[in-house]
């Protein structure tokens, strides 16, 4: 009885929430943003732990595919374009941050690339029959070629830094941004979300919020410095900025309705209209 009280409780808040305009629904979305960063900014002192949680929580969605994968047998739902693109920036990342500096970064991101080249080999090899090609339609290059152009061309400068180095790690970061599209076009082409995808994609959605509040909550800190901290490079700092805030608004609608049937008691089955 408590349940069902309780789940139809959480129906008609939802049902009040819909019925809003499109205006007073993206003013209390903001709120609730604002309120989850400035409990964040309260909560968390040092703020590489941001970055440190986003590495985490992509790793604990590629883990959860790979359950999938070996527990039942099927990659059905998952695009293999994403997973390439996401191989393709963690080797990236990964790279640099080797040449950088190793640290618990270059574990994580260790961790999210092998896992990420074992579902890729169980999606080509292992369990091919049950990968649907046809819905998987999004073009590897389209979305590479235009991020390898707009790394040649905005990227850091950084005197101890090579330039394949500077492009680099510029070309992992914008290809971050972008790397989930055909996922998301997958499941659009699909019209249903598999259990486990679910998880991979609202595991991503919050790894790139907890980006996005580094960001943000640095950009109040420093009262907006934190873009000319590279002094004549600032555009770099801003193209960074832009690329979390694609990301996360990729994410956010999915990450929305993910949340909404999960408060419901249900599992979301299909993409969003």
């Amino acid at each position: 009885m408590g349940e069902k009280t309780g789940n139809s409780g959480v129906n008609v808040l939802f049902e009040k929430l819909r019925k809003l305009s499109m205006k007073v629904k993206i003013f209390l979305g903001a709120l609730l943003a604002v309120c989850a960063l400035v409990t964040l900014k309260l909560t968390i002192k040092n703020f590489l732990y941001f970055f440190i949680v986003s590495e985490a929580v992509h790793a604990a969605g590629i883990i959860a595919l790979i359950y999938k994968l070996f527990a039942l047998k099927t990659c059905s739902g998952l695009s293999l374009i994403t997973q390439q693109l996401t191989a393709l920036f963690l080797a990236a990342r990964l790279i640099c941050s080797t040449y950088i500096e190793a640290n618990i970064h270059t574990v994580l991101d260790l961790i999210s690339l092998m896992s990420t080249l074992l579902v890729i080999w169980m999606i080509r090899f292992k369990l091919k029959s049950s990968y649907i090609k046809e819905l998987d339609n999004l073009r590897l290059y389209f979305v590479v070629v235009p991020v390898a152009i707009l790394a040649i061309l905005i990227h850091p400068y950084i005197i101890d830094w090579s330039l394949f180095f500077r492009i680099m790690w510029a070309f992992s970061l914008y290809l971050e941004a972008v790397s989930i599209l055909p996922q998301l076009r997958f499941m659009q082409n699909a019209k249903m979300i598999e259990t486990f995808t679910g998880y991979y994609v609202f595991a991503l959605g919050i790894s790139r919020f907890m980006a996005l509040a580094y960001w943000i909550i640095q950009i109040y800190e420093t009262g907006g410095q934190r873009f000319f901290w590279g002094g004549s490079n600032y555009l770099w700092f801003l193209s960074s900025f832009v690329a979390e805030m694609v990301q996360s608004f990729i994410l956010a609608d999915f990450c929305f309705y993910y949340i909404k049937s999960f408060m419901r008691g249900q599992l979301l089955r299909k993409m969003p209209v």
